[in-house]
C-alpha cells in the first residue's frame, strides 16, 4: 500500500466527517452563538479567561493530543494497518469526536462546570461522586503515565552513562520554551500587544530556543528530571491559566503544527510503501493479543479518549469565546488528533521489516519513521536535526497533557469535598483542607510521581483501559443530560455501549494476567499490585455509574 493514497483517503474521510457528521450535531444539540459563555459570565481572570478561538485551539490540541496518538497506532500495529486505520477514521468521526464536542458544549451550558457537575445535574449526587472518584483515579494513571514519558525524553543519559544529545537538546529547549510562553502571556493579556504581533514574536523565539537547544544541551539524570517535572507541574497546576497554561500550549501548537507538516511532506515526498502486512490474524504479530477488545483499548486518543472530556470540561470550556468555537475545537481538534494518529500508523508501517515490529519506543519510532522520509526526499543531512526536533515536538506534547492533567485533577480533589453551591471558604476542617487548591495539587503530584517511577510501559496498558472507559461514562453523562432537555441523543448510544463492553473486557484480561503473574511469583506490589486496586476500583465505580446513568437514559427518569 502507497503511503500518500493511505493519508489522501484518510484526509478526505475526517474532512467530509467534520462537515457533515460535526455540522449535523451542531444543529441537533442547539448550539447558539449568540449565547453568553461561562468565560464571560464567570471570568475570574484565573481559570475563566476568554481565548481567540486559535489561542484555545493550541491549548486544546496540545493538551489532549499527548502521546496517546502516536503511542497507541504504533502498539496496536500488530493487528495490521486496515484493523488500525478502520478504527481511528471509525472511532474518531462517530465516537471521539462526538464526545469531544458534547463535552465542552455540555459544559458551556452549565456554566463551565465539569463532567462530574453535569452528571450530579441530570443524573445524581451519588453519581457524581462515583464519577470524580474514576476520573480522579484516571488523571493520576496521566500523571504518572506522561510523566515518566516526558522524564524519558529528558533523560540525558543511557542506562551505561552515555550521553544522549536528543534529549539533552529537548530539555534545553523545553526549559526555554517555559520562559518564552510567560513572557508572551504577559505581553497579550497585560500590556495588550496585538496576538498577531505576539506571535510572530513568539515563533521567532521558539526557533532561537530550537537553535540555542542543539547547540547547548543539557544533561542530566531521570531521577533529577523527575523531581524538576513534578515540581513544575505543581506550579503550573495553581497558577492562573493566562500566565503559563494559554500561551506556552498557544507557542507550542506552532511546534506541534509544524511536525505534522513536516510528516505530510516526508510522506509526500517520498511517498514510502507501507510494509506491514494489511491485516495479521484476531491474536496480532505475537499470537497472544486478542484484536477484542484491545484493539480499541490500545489505539486509545487516536480514536476516543476519556481524557478529552475532562480538558474539554476543565480548561477549554472556561475559555470559550463563543460557542460556535466548540465545533472546531472539540470535533475539530479530535480529528486533527486522527490525523495525527494516521501518520503515525504510516510510520510504523513503512519501518516494519522481516516479519518484525520496528524496535525502540513509539516515540523514538515516530520520530525515526518521518526522519526517514524526511531525508528521503534529498534532505540526508537533516536526518539528525528532524529527529530531534520530532523528539521534542512530542515531549512538548506530553509536557502540555501532563500539567493540564494535573490541574483537572487538582479541580477532581477540589470539587470532591465542596459540596454543591458552598462557597469553599466556610469550609472548616478535613474539607477545607482538601479543598485547598495547593493540598489538592500536592497530593496528586505526589501520587503520580511514586506511580512514575516504574515506568510507562507498566502504566499504559490500564491507563488505556482506563480512558476508555471514562470516555464511555463522559457519553452516557452528556447523553442523559441531553435527553433530559428533550433533546436528540441517540447518537450516544451504541459508541456509549460499545465502550463500556470492550473496556469492562480489557480491565477483566489484565485483572486475570496480573493474578496469574502473584502465582506464578513474577509480579510486584509496586506494579502488578498497585494495578490490581486500580482494577478493582475502576470496574466497581464504573458498573455503579453505567446502572445509575442508564436508569436515566433509558427509564426517562429525571435525576432528583
Amino acid at each position: 500500500m502507497n503511503s500518500l493514497v493511505l493519508l489522501i483517503i484518510a484526509a478526505a474521510v475526517l474532512l467530509i466527517g467534520y462537515l457533515t457528521y460535526g455540522s449535523w450535531l451542531a444543529k441537533q444539540w442547539g448550539v447558539d452563538p449568540t449565547k453568553e459563555t461561562p468565560a464571560h459570565t464567570e471570568m475570574d481572570g484565573k481559570d475563566y479567561v476568554p481565548a481567540k478561538a486559535p489561542v484555545l485551539m493550541g491549548h486544546h490540541f496540545a493538551s489532549i493530543a499527548g502521546a496517546g496518538p502516536i503511542n497507541g497506532p504504533i502498539q496496536a500495529a500488530i493487528f495490521g494497518w486496515v484493523p488500525v486505520l478502520l478504527w481511528i477514521l471509525i472511532g474518531g468521526i462517530f465516537f471521539g469526536a462526538v464526545q469531544d464536542f458534547s463535552s465542552i458544549f455540555a459544559s458551556i451550558r452549565h456554566k463551565g462546570k465539569s463532567i462530574g457537575h453535569v452528571i450530579e445535574q441530570n443524573v445524581g449526587a451519588k453519581a457524581k461522586k462515583l464519577f470524580l472518584l474514576f476520573a480522579y483515579l484516571t488523571l493520576l494513571l496521566v500523571v504518572a503515565a506522561f510523566a515518566s514519558i516526558v522524564v524519558g525524553t529528558f533523560n540525558g543519559f543511557t542506562p551505561e552513562g552515555q550521553v544522549i544529545p536528543a534529549n539533552g537538546s529537548t530539555a534545553t529547549i523545553s526549559a526555554l520554551f517555559i520562559v518564552v510562553a510567560i513572557v508572551f502571556g504577559a505581553l497579550v493579556y497585560r500590556k495588550n500587544a496585538p496576538l498577531s504581533v505576539a506571535t510572530v514574536v513568539g515563533v521567532i523565539a521558539i526557533v532561537a530556543c530550537i537553535a540555542i537547544g542543539l547547540k547547548y544541551p543539557v544533561y542530566l539524570s531521570g531521577t533529577a528530571w523527575l523531581l524538576i517535572v513534578l515540581a513544575y507541574i505543581f506550579v503550573a497546576s495553581v497558577t492562573p491559566v493566562w500566565i503559563l497554561l494559554q500561551p506556552r500550549d498557544y507557542l507550542n501548537s506552532f511546534l506541534l503544527y509544524g511536525m505534522m507538516i513536516a510528516a505530510v511532506i516526508g510522506v509526500v515526498g517520498s511517498h514510502p510503501t507501507i510494509n506491514l502486512p494489511a491485516f495479521t490474524g484476531f491474536q496480532g504479530i505475537n499470537g497472544n493479543s486478542p484484536m477484542f477488545p484491545m484493539l480499541f483499548i490500545t489505539v486509545a486518543c487516536g480514536a476516543i479518549s476519556g481524557f478529552h472530556s475532562l480538558v474539554g470540561s476543565g480548561t477549554t470550556s472556561k475559555q470559550l469565546n463563543t460557542e460556535k468555537d466548540a465545533k472546531l475545537i472539540g470535533y475539530g481538534g479530535m480529528l486533527i488528533e486522527c490525523g495525527l494518529a494516521v501518520l503515525s500508523l504510516i510510520t510504523v508501517g513503512v519501518l516494519f521489516a522481516d516479519g518484525a515490529m520496528p524496535s525502540g519506543t513509539p516515540t523514538q519510532v515516530f520520530a525515526t519513521g518521518i526522519a526517514t522520509m524526511i531525508s528521503g526526499i534529498g534532505l540526508e543531512a537533516a536526518y539528525d536535526t528532524a529527529y530531534a526536533i520530532i523528539i521534542l515536538a512530542v515531549s512538548a506534547f506530553c509536557l502540555t497533557s501532563l500539567d493540564t492533567s494535573t490541574r483537572l485533577a487538582r479541580y477532581m480533589f477540589q470539587e470532591f469535598f465542596i459540596p454543591e453551591g458552598t462557597d469553599p471558604s466556610t469550609l472548616t476542617g478535613f474539607k477545607k483542607v482538601c479543598a485547598n487548591s495547593y493540598f489538592a495539587t500536592l497530593v496528586t503530584v505526589a501520587i503520580g510521581g511514586l506511580m512514575a517511577v516504574g515506568g510507562y510501559a507498566k502504566i499504559w496498558p490500564l491507563f488505556g483501559s482506563a480512558n476508555q472507559l471514562l470516555a464511555a461514562l463522559a457519553l452516557l453523562a452528556v447523553a442523559a443530560w441531553l435527553g433530559n432537555i428533550g433533546k436528540n441523543n441517540r447518537m450516544f448510544l451504541f459508541p456509549m455501549i460499545f465502550m463500556l463492553v470492550a473496556t469492562l473486557s480489557a480491565l477483566v484480561i489484565t485483572f486475570i494476567k496480573n493474578v496469574k503473574a502473584f502465582s506464578a511469583g513474577t509480579a510486584s506490589f509496586s506494579t502488578e499490585g498497585l494495578q490490581l486496586i486500580f482494577i478493582v476500583l475502576l470496574i466497581a465505580l464504573a458498573i455503579d455509574l453505567a446502572v445509575e446513568g442508564c436508569r436515566v437514559i433509558f427509564g426517562k427518569k429525571k435525576a432528583v
